[in-house]
């Protein structure tokens, strides 16, 4: 196993945002999405630390990065986030998972001193939420708010889009009861390395924040100047690849690679209780590739 430290840097509005760096060579940050804090990311980063620097930073509202989430947060907060990574450590290539693609593109328009960035499948809607989606996302505020974590979780999935299409006619109560037996075996056992459900509910408001920002916001991605990688996986639900369709045709020059037989969390580690189909040593040949 390639060693690593933690360290940390001070974003622009204090908040200290806990990182972990393995290997040595030229800089790259990874930036997670959602229900994921910079474990999910490890083996992907010991696969490239033989090559370069790999910065993980947990995101805010997670991990080591904790942080209460106010209503006034904004992509804007996520990209100083990431500019004081990139400052504290002189990395110049990025990339991005979800939400934390959706930073990533956001912040090559905004900070030059990215050199190259990779995104693998942005949650970006190219239409908008569908009526349902929002729906569920008025259900999951509600239930966070009132610290109703296990129908927040339902609540969250149905809206993201990656529950089964049967479960969506089920009601949240019914769903949320195996969710609730999890929530309580993790209290009670812990949860190993991996994030516990709570910790990562609360971090929830982050990400569909960013998300509900990206709608009708492909055509300012034409404005990059950076070289871009777009991954996807075959695996992938369906309502993924609309988005990675238009960038490729938006952004200029912008390469596309799909990994056959890899879903959404195709970078994570392959021993991800909550999705143990990734395979990062192929994600890392291709961003090896992309960014030497």
């Amino acid at each position: 196993m390639t060693s690593t430290n933690t360290r940390s840097v001070v974003s622009a509005d204090g908040t200290r945002i806990g990182y972990q760096a393995y290997g040595s060579g030229p800089g790259v940050v990874l930036v997670q999405g959602a229900m994921a804090t910079a474990y999910q990311y490890r083996e992907l980063a010991e696969a490239l630390a033989s090559s370069f620097t790999v910065y993980v930073p947990d995101r805010r509202g997670r991990g080591l990065s904790p942080h209460p989430y106010h209503d006034d947060h904004t992509v804007q907060t996520d990209v100083d986030d990431l500019a004081a990574m990139l400052g504290q450590t002189g990395a110049r290539f990025v990339y991005g998972l979800s939400s934390g693609a959706d930073i990533v593109l956001e912040a090559a328009l905004r900070l030059p001193e990215i050199r190259k960035v990779a995104v693998y499948e942005p949650a970006i809607f190219p239409n908008g939420l569908s009526t349902t989606a929002r729906r569920a996302l008025v259900r999951f505020d509600r239930k966070i708010a009132a610290g109703r974590l296990p129908g927040a979780m339902v609540a969250a999935m149905k809206a993201a889009g990656f529950a089964p299409a049967l479960l969506n006619y089920l009601p949240d109560w019914l769903l949320a009861l195996p969710v609730r037996l999890l929530m309580n075996r993790e209290a009670k056992n812990g949860s190993g390395d991996e994030p516990t459900m709570a910790e990562l509910a609360f971090a929830l408001p982050y990400d569909f924040t960013i998300v509900g920002s990206m709608e009708h916001r492909i055509p300012a991605f034409r404005d990059i100047r950076v070289p871009v990688l777009l991954l996807g996986g075959s695996r992938s639900a369906a309502f993924l690849k609309p988005a990675l369709n238009e960038l490729e045709s938006v952004i200029p020059g912008a390469k596309r690679v799909e990994f056959a037989g890899l879903d959404h969390a195709g970078s994570w580690n392959r021993d991800s209780k909550r999705n143990p189909h990734g395979d990062a040593a192929r994600v890392a040949d291709a961003l090896r590739e992309f960014f030497a």
